[in-house]
């Protein structure tokens, strides 16, 4: 017996209605989640935006004269902290996510390898600084240095720069591989000159993203002991240090108005920073999705 043709009918009112109520949802959760972070922007400059000048970025913390404090020792720190961890865990991440993808053979052990790199991206901050603790402060005997913090940080990002890595390189097209094998090409000179370059933009993306995730990062800085104050700038990779959210949280943790107000005011330095680093990552995407579509 053959099936009734009302059952084939399909039933393109309710679908419509679905699709619009499913697009109405999404865009009140983008607009809710936009009003959400205006309103926390907007309070932040409300509180902070009129400290903000040279002095404060040029003058060192201060408790005992809150109205002369600034963030100059937490801005270097910061600075110090991402020029090492950038230094450490992108040529790291990088060559793993390389070796990985285009040489290493694809067996159970590989596939436990990327099952534990993806594992090691959701681990939380905290358990990182536990490890910077064990290892780098008291196996290692690197005190409280910016060199310290720096490694503890990427340990924090370096699966993150290896599954972006990988994933950048996974859609540059197999085509382009083998077209480069068939002239000659050796695998190196492959992954060189045709490979790298068209993953390149989607490899920068990821490690300006997880770069930006580090430097708002306090839990690991925290568990590994940076200070919370200090009036000096660190002049070297051994030197102790701060860093902004370290700053910001020592003075949230103060309960005078103008320490609030001075919170505020590092939110909206470190935002400076984010911001910029997040621009470069959208703009290196957009780019290369130009790029490929010429």
């Amino acid at each position: 017996m053959m099936p009734s043709n009302d059952n084939f009918i399909p039933k393109l009112a309710r679908r419509r209605r679905l699709g619009l109520l499913f697009s109405v949802t999404c865009g009140s959760m983008v607009v809710l989640a936009i009003v959400v972070l205006g309103v926390l922007l907007a309070s932040l400059a409300q509180q902070g935006w009129h400290w903000l000048s040279l002095d404060f970025l040029n003058h060192f913390p201060s408790r005992l004269t809150p109205e002369k404090a600034g963030v100059k020792s937490a801005l270097f720190g910061t600075l110090w902290l991402i020029g090492l961890t950038a230094a450490v865990s992108v040529p790291l991440g990088m060559g793993a996510a390389i070796y990985l993808h285009e040489y290493a053979r694809k067996n159970k052990f590989t596939r436990f390898i990327e099952l534990n790199i993806a594992n090691l991206a959701g681990v939380p901050s905290i358990v990182y600084g536990i490890l910077g603790l064990a290892v780098f402060i008291r196996l290692f005997d690197l005190g409280r240095s910016v060199i310290a913090g720096s490694l503890t940080l990427s340990l924090l990002i370096l699966p993150v720069v290896i599954i972006a890595s990988r994933e950048a390189l996974a859609a540059v097209p197999d085509s382009i591989r083998q077209a480069a094998f068939a002239l000659g090409a050796t695998r190196w000179q492959t992954v060189r000159s045709h490979v790298l370059p068209a993953a390149l933009p989607g490899m920068m993306t990821g490690v300006i993203l997880a770069l930006s995730r580090a430097i708002g990062e306090a839990a690991p800085l925290i568990m590994i002991g940076a200070l919370t104050f200090i009036a000096f700038v660190p002049e070297g990779p051994m030197d102790m240090f701060t860093a902004m959210p370290i700053q910001i949280y020592n003075w949230c943790d103060e309960p005078d108005a103008i320490f609030q107000e001075l919170a505020g005011a590092g939110i909206l330095v470190l935002l400076g920073l984010l911001l910029p680093m997040n621009a470069v990552a959208v703009g290196i995407r957009a780019w290369h999705q130009r790029r490929k579509a010429w």
